[in-house]
This record gives C-alpha cells, sequence and structure tokens, in this order.
C-alpha cells in the first residue's frame, strides 16, 4: 500500500515553478484568481460614466463656456438634448403652485390626478408654531415653482383625515397612479427642522418624481450651487417663532 507523500511547501500562493508542478499534479490547489483585472475594469467602467457625463447639470451658459474645451459635434448635441428636455419640462408644467385641498374633492384633486403626474400632499399642522409644518409650506411654494410638473397639494390634517395625530404632522403622501408610493411622517427622515430644498429634492428623486439628472435639481453628488442660502427659509421660520415667544414673554412680564 503507498503511503502519502508530505510534500514540502513553503508558500502554496507563491509564484514559483515548484509550486506550479505542485498544482500541475494537484497536490496544492490553483490559485485563486487576481483581483486586480476586475478592480481595474471596474476603474474604466466608472473612468467611461464620468467622462460621458461630464456635461450633466450644467445650463445653457455654462455649456457655451466649454466650447474651446469639448468637441463641437458632440457639445452641439448635447445642446439639443438639453434643449428638448427643457422643451418638455415646459410642455409638462402644468401646475406651477401649492393647491389648497377640501376633503369633498380630495379624491378627484390628488386620487384621479396622480394618474397623470406625480401628486404631493402636505398633511399640515393645526397648531402655528409646529416649526416642521410651516417650513415645509415654505419649501413646498418654493418647490410647486420649480417643479411645475408635479402637482403639490396641502390639505389640513385633521381636516382631511378625522382624528389625525398632531405628533405625526406634517405628514408627505406621494400618490401616482392612484396609489400612495411613499408617505413621510414629520420631517426626521428628511432632516427635521434643518431640511433644505436639497432634501425634498432628494426625495423626488428617490420616488421617480424627477430624474436625478433633471437640469432642475440643485445639487447632486455634492455639486452645483445655490442662489441663496439652503436654510433660509428655516432661518426666517426659527426667527419668527423666536420672535413670538419673546413677545408672548414681555407680555407675561406685563402682567407680573
Amino acid at each position: 500500500m503507498d503511503m502519502p507523500v508530505n510534500v514540502p511547501v513553503d508558500d502554496p500562493n507563491a509564484d514559483t515553478e515548484w509550486n506550479d508542478i505542485l498544482r500541475k499534479h494537484g497536490v496544492i490547489p490553483e490559485k485563486p484568481p487576481s483581483p486586480t483585472p476586475l478592480i481595474e475594469e471596474a476603474l474604466n467602467e466608472a473612468r467611461r460614466l464620468a467622462h460621458e457625463n461630464r456635461l450633466e447639470g450644467r445650463d445653457l451658459d455654462e455649456l457655451d463656456e466649454l466650447e474651446d474645451e469639448e468637441d463641437e459635434v458632440f457639445l452641439e448635441q448635447y445642446r439639443k438634448r438639453r434643449l428638448a428636455e427643457l422643451s418638455t419640462i415646459q410642455k409638462t408644467s402644468l401646475f406651477n403652485q401649492v393647491f389648497p385641498l377640501q376633503k369633498p374633492d380630495y379624491a378627484n384633486d390628488v386620487t384621479e390626478a396622480s394618474k397623470k403626474a406625480f401628486v404631493l400632499v402636505h398633511l399640515t399642522s393645526a397648531i402655528g408654531s409646529n416649526i416642521e409644518s410651516r417650513l415645509l409650506s415654505e419649501l413646498w411654494r418654493s418647490a410647486a415653482q420649480k417643479f411645475g410638473d408635479v402637482k403639490f397639494c396641502e390639505i389640513r390634517a385633521d381636516l382631511c383625515i378625522e382624528g389625525y395625530p398632531e405628533r405625526n404632522c406634517p405628514t408627505i403622501l406621494v400618490y401616482r397612479d392612484t396609489e400612495i408610493r411613499k408617505q413621510v411622517v414629520t420631517l426626521k427622515e428628511l432632516g427635521g427642522e434643518g431640511t433644505t430644498m436639497r432634501e425634498l429634492e432628494k426625495l423626488l428623486v428617490s420616488v421617480g418624481a424627477v430624474s436625478e439628472t433633471d437640469a432642475r435639481v440643485l445639487l447632486r453628488n455634492g455639486s452645483g450651487s445655490r442662489s441663496s442660502s439652503p436654510h433660509m427659509p428655516y432661518r426666517s421660520i426659527r426667527n419668527s417663532s423666536n420672535q413670538q415667544k419673546k413677545g408672548k414673554s414681555d407680555d407675561d412680564d406685563d402682567w407680573d
């Protein structure tokens, strides 16, 4: 009976002639494939996509400034595509305002309307001191003017749903094709009292109401610019709230 022979192997993963012989005869297992080619392939694909999308998010003026840097034919094709996108946006911008809702009209103004476009409903607080609800109302107006192809609506929560908890306000309901696609209870998920247009745009993109390559989206992947501070509505609301509290405190002092 043949006895097994212990073959000395210093490092089975080493690239040596001796290890090649051992692998050939099945003494040691084949060396696993190197991950380097896969990594290089992934990096090359990332570079290719970055190059192809280098113009995404630029407006027409910025495209004009790139005439000396980019291929003229490619730049012209991209400019035409962007103009076509803007034309489509203009044609589908039917709303451009926040629509106040009445409960009897909810089915028609929201559920039925969602067959033609995304409909976002803000269930507002009945309490004026609810900062998140007041903040969302400000953002709602800005978003409605900017994304005219999305219908933004508002209704007081307790008038829409009897007994709806105040602690759940504000609540966002996203409708499409007569169904609720997403429900956001309070702004905690978006950023709380620090929620900005950027977080609201991320929500629009995540539900499919706006494309992530839409030229109207202010910030994508940490790039872009703003014409004003993203926290301006929040700051003004907080300042107003603080002034109200101060005024109330002063009034209380008068009664001391």
